[in-house]
């Protein structure tokens, strides 16, 4: 048994992670003496641990196991608590390791949700970033087909095992991912079924493998919460997307607005808030492709919005909201809201209206 071997062996054990499994090995100086000296070597499926079948079912469906004994498991990931023991991958094991920006959201998404996602994910990757997601329905799976449309890298994490892929319907969008240059990530072993139980566990991993989190589109109790609450105690960079106060589905981003999120509304806003890619510097390689164009027309390099702007224009519809409900909405001053709506009228984008109000200009309407 080598020390990969060992580390495998105990994740297919229950109630083993990565502190109890340190604290093993500074007792017995390594982890197949851990292993050795463990008294209970039963799987979670109850039967005795069998890691060499799991190595055989590994190459069978031709997935490399990592374990945090080697070289090319992610730093990242290593680095933070909680770290796997074990990742099976399927695809390139390179990918795990690429600057990443994990891009969340909700399985039931909007028209706007799934379009924002999809251009943000699309501008990410066409600047040399990594786009990890959960590849769940909505969000999640329009992030890493914004990727692939920009012949970018993604990283699709699972909350199952490999040979239980979930869902089904995500099934031919995970092997574009690996044959696109990708990779489909899982930390549970062969056999697991995806419960309510996984998902929180995967949720880990997609925030501990980017260096920051976009939550995009989520309502205000959502799976995509835990994982900002998740990159928020990793240290993680978390944003969020902006929407009207009245879309239930937003409502999660809005409260994490509130609360500190970073606002986004295009890839320069991820790229200014987590800076340059590594070894990219100011190069053209690490900017955003203007080519792809955003939702309103505007060059992507010179966005129309200041970020506090943005804020604002995210209340502002053609019926109009009056300064001291803006006041209210952004938490910003009530001189700053109105210096912002002074700007804005300038600028063409919104009009004044009786009442101490603004309205989205005619021309945007």
């Amino acid at each position: 048994m080598t020390e990969r071997q060992a580390y495998l062996a105990f994740n297919l054990t229950e109630k083993v992670g990565s502190a109890t499994l340190a604290n093993l090995v500074s007792t017995h100086g390594s982890a197949v003496k851990a292993w050795e000296a463990w008294p209970k070597k039963v799987s979670r499926s109850g039967g005795e641990v069998d890691w060499a079948a799991e190595e055989k079912t590994a190459r069978k469906y031709g997935v490399k196991i990592l374990t945090l004994a080697d070289d090319a498991y992610p730093k990242m990931l290593a680095d933070s608590p909680g770290a796997p023991l074990v990742l099976y991958v399927k695809g390139d094991v390179a990918a795990l390791s690429r600057p990443g920006i994990a891009m969340i959201g909700t399985r039931r998404a909007t028209s706007y949700g799934l379009s924002v996602a999809n251009r943000i994910s699309y501008d990410l990757a066409k600047a040399g970033w990594s786009i990890v997601s959960g590849l769940a329905l909505g969000i999640d799976a329009e992030s890493h087909r914004g990727a692939l449309d920009a012949e970018g890298v993604t990283v699709g994490v699972i909350g199952s095992g490999l040979d239980r892929f979930y869902p089904e319907e995500n099934r031919n969008l995970a092997r574009e991912i690996v044959t696109k240059g990708g990779a489909v990530v899982s930390e549970f072993p062969f056999g697991r079924s995806a419960d309510t139980t996984t998902f929180p566990i995967r949720n880990h991993v997609v925030a501990a493998l980017a260096k920051g989190v976009l939550a995009v589109e989520a309502p205000f109790k959502s799976g995509t919460l835990i994982t900002t609450s998740i990159a928020a105690d990793l240290g993680r960079t978390v944003m969020a997307v902006p929407a009207r106060v009245t879309d239930r589905m937003s409502a999660g981003c809005l409260s994490l607005l509130r609360d500190g999120a970073i606002p986004v509304r295009c890839a320069e806003d991820v790229v200014e808030a987590l800076g340059d890619l590594p070894g990219h510097g100011t190069s053209p390689a690490g900017k955003i492709d203007a080519g792809a164009g955003s939702a309103d027309g505007h060059d992507a390099e010179t966005p129309p919005y200041s970020v506090e702007e943005a804020l604002v224009m995210t209340h502002v519809d053609e019926d109009g909201i009056s300064i001291d409900d803006l006041v209210g909405l952004t938490h910003l001053p009530v001189e700053k809201v109105s210096s912002i709506a002074m700007e804005l009228r300038i600028k063409g984008f919104v009009r004044f209206l009786p009442g101490n109000r603004i309205a989205l200009s005619r021309a945007a309407i």
